[in-house]
């Protein structure tokens, strides 16, 4: 388990299978010859020299002697940092990309030029049309979701019926999409029980729905936004490319979801008080340490299965510590 959580980790930053696969020897090996790690990890030749490069490059491996072949792990920590910083700064250039392109899609009408790249559909016409794209689907959908939302009792039995067939959904939801009154109950969660992979971002940059490879649906119905209730229909381009990327760069940034679990006892007013204030302000409030104040929290972390503070509170908020 901790293993699968570790490669998970990894490719989240943006390493390999094949690098994360020589991390885990070296965590279990090192400091040892590198071809020995390579046997370990299944890999030889050129393919490990590749995996081991991408390691040495990212900062998470090095020569345990000057000279030697013998590698081990390095201290991640300024490592971590250059991958966390460049899988930030992938997913801004890729939303500048992608309100680029809407722009230039938008100021060029394409849709009165009858190329079709681009179908605008409005009002009453939304509906239908994304019943049929959930109708449509066969292999995968992705989606980014969030509000506003608009009257569609036919959803829920769209995603479960798609579901049902078998086609794999992906979506990542907004922490406004959690927020909304009664949404997780009726919506969420019963995708989620029927198998549906979720993941939550504190925000996503677009309403998407992206069927297969072939085409995607884009909402402008947004509160900035000069259009009201309008969805785009984009076909194969290098729009839908963009598309998909966007996706798959917000879904590798999102934290999983799994839905509601058992809530744990409720939070003492003393822990309720551990938010909306600096480390130091809580400290001296609370009238404890620094180190007692970190203890605390590291032990509300372990109590809702939270790896950071974003998990701790959106946890905590689902469960009604809030």
């Amino acid at each position: 388990m901790e293993n699968a959580r570790l490669d998970e980790a990894l490719r989240t930053l943006g390493i390999g299978p094949a690098a994360s696969r020589v991390y885990l020897a070296l965590l279990e090996r090192a400091p040892a010859p590198l071809a020995e790690i390579g046997r370990a990890a299944g890999l030889e030749g050129a393919a490990f020299a590749t995996a081991y490069g991408e390691l040495v490059d990212a900062g998470l491996a090095g020569a345990a002697g000057e000279g030697t072949d013998v590698g081990a792990p390095v201290p991640p920590a300024a490592g971590l940092e250059v991958l966390a910083r460049h899988r930030a700064a992938e997913l801004e250039a890729s939303r500048i990309t992608v309100g680029g392109a809407f722009e230039t899609f938008r100021r060029r009408r394409l849709t009165a030029h009858g190329d079709n790249l681009v179908e605008v559909v409005t009002g009453d016409a939304v509906g239908p049309r994304l019943r049929q794209a959930w109708a449509s689907a066969r292999e995968q959908i992705r989606q980014l979701e969030s509000p506003p939302y608009f009257p569609q009792t036919e959803a829920l039995d769209d995603a479960l019926a798609t579901l049902a067939r078998g086609v794999t959904q992906r979506v990542v939801y907004s922490k406004a999409s959690l927020e909304t009154p009664g949404r997780l109950e009726t919506a969420i969660e019963p995708c989620i029980e029927a198998g549906e992979q979720a993941r939550v971002a504190p925000t996503v940059p677009v309403k998407l729905l992206i069927i297969d490879e072939a085409y995607a649906l884009v909402s402008l119905s947004i509160r900035d936004s000069d259009v009201h209730h309008t969805t785009l229909v984009v076909q194969p381009c290098g729009l839908l490319s963009a598309l998909v990327a966007l996706f798959e760069q917000t879904w590798q940034q999102a934290l999983p979801f799994h839905g509601r679990t058992t809530r744990p006892a409720g939070l003492a007013p003393a822990d309720r008080r551990l938010r909306g204030a600096g480390d130091e302000v809580i400290a001296r409030e609370l009238g404890i340490s620094r180190r007692t104040f970190f203890r605390r929290l590291q032990i509300l972390m372990a109590r809702l299965g939270a790896e950071n503070r974003f998990q701790m509170a959106l946890q905590a908020q689902r469960n009604g510590w809030l």
